[in-house]
């Protein structure tokens, strides 16, 4: 019976879902989750862990499921991008510790999060917020080339395009319709393209002070403009010439969008000019960073420290020295081709007795099909690697690069399809 116990509200965790629910009933809590959209719900196997699982798209819907179950909800979390909006105004319709409810939105969505840096001095890229897709032509004019267009609520790079040239808003039937969980992209931030080193920073935040836990550069094979950040990525020490003005900024933008508590992951990029808001997640990191932390700092509970943020509570993390035993570093083996079948990953075998590997991830198989690379959404081969320092990390990070190597036969063009049919 689940009646009246108390509980922990995870809202969608599907991504990270294990780590999560380990540590609420960890901290002896009920695991009550709640799937908000065929993006979480569909997946097989979502509810394994649960007490309870709850289904509802909105606040209020939400409200009545868990006033229904008769839940003493003591925190509510949002584990992943979606669920950050719908989280944080669950905290406040149930007076449990949250984030700032007003400033949801602006924490949600790219152009209300623009809005936000502007009312209160963040620096960011000039913007512009058009509804269609035919807009944005005119849009990237008014800004000047480079520019970017992002659907405002997206999530890992999914639709975001650079648009280097008045050429390249010629044609924009390519861009995406939908982004990562299911929604019709409904409005477009166009904004002008940022260049300069571009950062990620992970933060803990207990009742109002913020923690910066540590800083990864986003790494890029050469200088060309870019819309997709991942390709290498090195986690960097308080010795970058960078760090403490990043620092800084962060710290004065998670005060700006009123976050008081929970881990968050904010991107920024910065030049000579100063340093522009790319994205606030309020949100604990994907990627490597969390993983990585466990095995490799005094940082060992992750997810216990995001619940008792969300708790109301100081996790030890924000008070003791934070220990590295490690430099970090990941790298992506990418499609930048065209869209084709792999035909096999060469070099996996090199890989055995390397020093300094700490995770190997195969995520596709000979005879899948591979679209070119533009998101987090299909990566077929990335790494996590530690090293002494960041040269020796970087090194590591090369000779992978060296060793594997995917083997793609290309798709076949309209034009030599269509002669093939007509031969037949």
């Amino acid at each position: 019976m689940l009646k009246g116990k108390p509980a922990v509200l995870l809202v969608d965790p599907v991504r990270y879902g294990e780590g999560y629910k380990a540590a609420v009933r960890d901290l002896g809590f009920t695991v009550a989750s709640l799937y908000t959209s065929p993006y979480s719900s569909d997946r097989v196997g979502h509810e394994k862990g649960d007490d309870l699982s709850l289904y509802a798209g909105d606040v209020d819907s939400a409200a009545r499921e868990i006033a229904l179950a008769g839940l003493d909800v003591h925190a509510v979390v949002p584990t992943i991008e979606a669920a950050v909006y719908l989280g944080d105004m669950l905290a406040e319709r149930l007076n449990v510790p949250g984030n700032d409810h007003s400033l949801a939105w602006a924490r949600r969505n790219k152009a209300a999060m623009r809005e936000r840096a502007v009312e209160t001095g963040v620096a960011v890229p000039d913007f512009r917020l058009v509804g269609t897709v035919a807009e944005i032509a005119d849009a990237a004019q008014e800004i000047g080339f480079p520019a970017i267009a992002k659907p405002t609520m997206g999530s890992c790079s999914q639709g975001i395009t650079v648009l280097p040239d008045a050429e390249a808003v010629r044609d924009l039937s390519g861009m995406v319709t939908h982004d990562l969980f299911g929604q019709p992209v409904e409005q477009w931030l166009v904004e002008q393209y940022v260049r300069g080193a571009e950062f990620a920073v992970n933060c803990y935040t207990a009742e109002g002070e913020h923690r910066v836990v540590d800083i990864w550069q986003y790494r890029q094979p050469d200088d060309r403009d870019y819309d997709f950040p991942v390709w290498e990525t090195l986690q960097l020490d308080e010795s970058h010439p960078d760090h403490e003005r990043v620092s800084r900024y962060v710290k004065k933008v998670l005060d700006a969008y009123g976050i008081q508590r929970g881990p968050s992951h904010t991107e920024v990029k910065c030049n000579d000019s100063g340093v522009y808001l790319m994205e606030i997640g309020a949100r604990q990191p994907g990627g490597p960073a969390v993983e990585m932390w466990a095995r490799h700092s005094s940082v060992i509970r992750p997810y216990h420290d995001s619940i008792e943020c969300y708790l109301g509570r100081r996790p030890a993390m924000m008070d003791k020295a934070l220990e590295f035993q490690a430099v970090f570093g990941s790298m992506v083996l990418r499609n930048d081709g065209p869209p084709g079948t792999l035909v096999a990953i060469h070099g996996l075998d090199g890989l055995e007795g390397l020093p300094g590997i700490d995770k190997i991830m195969v995520e596709a198989a000979p005879g899948d099909h591979l679209d070119t690379t533009r998101d987090s959404t299909a990566l077929p081969f990335s790494a996590f690697v530690t090293g002494p320092d960041a040269a020796t990390v970087l090194a590591t990070l090369a000779t992978i690069r060296s060793t594997v190597s995917l083997e793609i036969r290309p798709d076949p063009l309209p034009e030599a399809a269509s002669a093939g049919n007509a031969q037949l």
